[in-house]
């Protein structure tokens, strides 16, 4: 029997399959040392089935049946394909409808703009063919609201102080005349409201200074009107005013009222040889009669027009 088996003694163990057990080991590779676990033997894929265990190629046809029996997984079954797309950002990740009203949208906000910058253009610029024959459809688009006034950029700035005073004529009920006020300066009102306010109010700085500018610049010396601007000037300055003088007290009981204005010429530096006067200039326009619409919605005591123009408030002088 020793000598069925190469020999060996019976001490010996015996391997069963000696061709998948024993692998002899290689030193093509000296410098990796061998792993602390070998890994498990496993039959090499050009191995005959005749030499490798019954049992192991079971285990081996087991796996593949059940993956057989149950189909493919569903990472395999799914095609490959394109990556999917990512969403776009701005326009691009709204849907048709929406890309569509947002274009309109962007085109007429894009023409408005072009026509505003269109007409302010020819607002400022010097007097051409179009501002001749459209100067009415320039002027309703820039008036009130988009006003330019380029002064300040003028060569010869504003070298005046000019300032706007009023008085009123009071209705006194019973007495043979009615009475009048003293001057009162406007415009230094608004200068002790602004000097020394770190945010002063845009009112105080413009509201009276730019109403007088478009009453100057629609009449002429004789206050006679120059267009048909003229009396919507007019009409601006007596509400100013009578707002004015309802601080004052004066809102309900007043029939009439006075305005001027005071310039006066910056005086020159020292260094300059220029010689200008100095003396205060007045220009007085006529009485203005003060109608129901020059008044304020309510004066200063909070009484509507009606209730302030009423002969009982007259004769209390209130």
């Amino acid at each position: 029997m020793d000598a069925d088996h190469g020999g060996g003694t019976g001490d010996e163990k015996k391997l069963a399959w000696p061709g998948v057990t024993d692998h002899p080991k290689s030193d093509s590779r000296p410098d990796h040392p061998e792993p602390d676990h070998p890994e498990p033997d496993h039959p090499k894929p050009d191995q005959d089935a005749e030499t490798a265990p019954a049992g192991s190629l079971e285990a081996e046809a087991a796996p593949s049946s059940a993956t057989d029996a149950s189909g493919p997984s569903p990472a395999s079954s799914v095609a490959p394909g394109p990556a999917e797309r990512r969403p776009g950002a701005g326009l691009a990740a709204l849907s048709l409808p929406y890309q569509i009203v947002a274009a309109i949208a962007l085109s007429l906000i894009g023409v408005v703009a072009c026509a505003h910058i269109a007409m302010i253009f020819l607002h400022v610029a010097p007097s051409n063919t179009l501002t001749k024959q459209h100067g009415e459809v320039v002027d309703d688009w820039v008036y009130p609201e988009f006003e330019q006034n380029w002064k300040l950029f003028a060569p010869n700035p504003l070298q005046q102080n000019v300032s706007v005073h009023v008085r009123a004529e009071l209705a006194n009920d019973g007495a043979d005349s009615n009475s009048v006020t003293r001057w009162i300066n406007l415009s230094r009102e608004d200068g002790e409201a602004i000097r020394g306010n770190v945010l002063p109010s845009h009112v105080d700085q413009n509201e009276l200074r730019r109403a007088w500018d478009f009453y100057t610049g629609s009449h002429d010396s004789e206050n006679r009107s120059t267009g048909l601007r003229g009396e919507l000037s007019e009409r601006y300055i007596r509400r100013i005013v009578m707002l004015r003088l309802a601080e004052h007290g004066y809102g309900g009981a007043v029939e009439r009222i006075q305005v001027r204005s005071a310039v006066r010429h910056v005086g020159v530096p020292l260094w300059s040889a220029e010689k200008i006067s100095t003396k205060t200039e007045y220009r007085e326009l006529p009485w203005w009669n003060v109608s129901p619409a020059d008044l304020p919605k309510t004066d200063a005591m909070g009484r509507s027009p009606e209730a302030a123009t009423s002969p009982q408030a007259v004769e209390a002088g209130e």
